[in-house]
């Protein structure tokens, strides 16, 4: 019998050994994979199929569609019986494609990425304007999405002109740091989700926690870092962290689920890997010592404030709205980074609406991929995917939906209009329901910034006067 050694040498199997230390011999076929990714009636090659190619030494599968159609919604990493990481085995199948000079099966996609880095390496932060015109011009479609983008626009939105930051050479320590927590608001709060950064410092000071936005923070690289270099992915959130931990910060806590997941991979990477953390080092020009946690705003909320302080201070209960609660899929997953008690189905904002005096509803998608990494380069099949999402909700009577995460805000609620439903659904973030529930009225809500407006609803239901 060969060696594994020996099988390896001089195949994709031996890149993604070396790279990402996953072993795809370890694959035995269940499909648990393929049957749970989202997207696989989509593909060319299921991911088992991609899995068997490896195993075989097929380097066609540099060619596939599949590779580039992944929306790292991590569920086929999180249900891997082995425990292969068959998200991050797709990203160094792009980058080694892109290494090797093989087109992309998906233009878009790289596409995508390579504006995105361009612009956040330039500015430090993502401008979403320039993103969006750029993507439009790269791929010949000046007017797409120009409606919704006007709409946002009118609802202040957006923001005109780009902002330019560098992380500061010198962090001043904080001379008290009792009840504050670091808090990574990410690009998109200062931007398209002004409402939901409004919102969580609004509630987080309500139950008495302050909120410190770090000086200089840049953008965590989200997808196109991790898809791209994992050097990087990994340099890009651990320049934020360098700062906090200087600070004197215990707690680093970010509203924007893609922000957290990869806050959250940075730092198991500098704890489980050596040479990565070396490199990390020499970037970064900081020693990292790994006195920082990472939580998810909704963690923070639960566990740094609780639900008794959190029900004390309503005085405005959301009684008789039923609530959708939707997690996404990287608020839990995968639970090897993010400790998630019960990743594939989560319950910490369903005790959170109940204390505001809401009724959650039981549902079959509140972990399920929107496709927010596919949004603006394979539009029809993220309005698929938040299609059946909303879906599901109204059928199993949700009068809104509640979300943490302002990429899934953008494809539930900016882009409702564009699925052609015969209903319109609310989507709220779930501090602009906490704010409303601690009898902070509309306007202190945000709400005229939903594009999909909940005052009526909202007023029927008695929590508007």
């Amino acid at each position: 019998m060969a060696t594994l050694e020996a099988t390896m040498t001089g195949t994709l199997a031996q890149v993604i050994q070396r790279e990402l230390g996953q072993n795809v011999y370890l694959c035995y076929q269940c499909a648990k994979c393929s049957s749970g990714c989202p997207l696989s009636e989509h593909m060319d090659m299921l991911p088992n199929q991609v899995m068997r190619a490896l195993q075989l030494g097929d380097d066609n599968v540099l060619e596939s569609k599949t590779i580039w159609l992944c929306a790292s919604c991590q569920t086929c990493t999180t249900r891997c019986p082995q425990g292969l990481d068959i998200a991050g085995i797709m990203d160094v199948l792009r980058i080694e494609a892109k290494r090797r000079g093989t087109r992309p099966a998906v233009p878009e996609v790289d596409k995508f990425s390579t504006i995105f880095l361009r612009d956040v390496g330039f500015l430090g932060r993502l401008y979403e304007v320039g993103l969006m015109a750029g993507m439009n011009l790269a791929t010949g479609q000046p007017l797409k999405d120009m409606d919704m983008g006007l709409e946002m626009l009118k609802r202040r939105k957006l923001r005109l002109f780009p902002s330019f930051v560098r992380p500061p050479k010198k962090v001043k320590r904080l001379e008290s740091t009792e009840g504050k927590v670091a808090y990574f608001p990410g690009c998109s709060l200062h931007s398209s989700a002004t409402e939901y950064d409004q919102t969580a410092r609004l509630a987080a000071k309500e139950v008495g926690l302050e909120l410190v936005e770090p000086p200089g923070w840049i953008c965590c690289g989200s997808t196109p870092a991790h898809a791209t270099d994992h050097l990087l992915a990994t340099v890009m959130p651990m320049r934020t962290l360098a700062v906090v931990e200087q600070m004197g910060l215990d707690t680093l806590t970010a509203p924007c689920s893609a922000c957290f997941s990869r806050m959250k991979v940075a730092t198991y990477t500098m704890a489980h890997d050596e040479d990565m953390a070396r490199q990390v080092t020499e970037k970064i020009g900081y020693a990292y010592q790994g006195t920082v946690t990472v939580q998810h705003l909704l963690d923070t909320l639960i566990e740094r404030a609780g639900l008794d302080r959190i029900e004390e201070r309503v005085t405005n209960p959301l009684k008789g709205l039923k609530v959708a609660c939707y997690y996404g899929c990287l608020v839990t997953r995968p639970p090897k980074m993010t400790q998630a008690e019960h990743p594939e189905y989560p319950m910490k904002m369903d005790y959170l609406m109940r204390a505001l005096g809401a009724e959650p509803v039981d549902w079959s998608y509140k972990t399920d991929c929107c496709g927010a990494s596919l949004g603006i380069t394979q539009t029809p099949l993220a309005l698929e995917m938040t299609r059946k999402i909303l879906q599901n909700a109204r059928d199993c009577g949700a009068d809104v939906i509640a979300t943490v995460c302002p990429l899934c805000h953008v494809n539930l609620d900016a882009r409702q209009d564009h699925m052609h439903l015969d209903f319109r659904l609310p989507v709220l973030y779930a501090t602009q329901l906490m704010t409303l529930a601690f009898g902070l009225g509309a306007e202190a809500s945000a709400l005229h910034k939903n594009m999909i407006d909940p005052r009526p609803l909202l007023s029927e239901k008695g929590v508007l006067s």
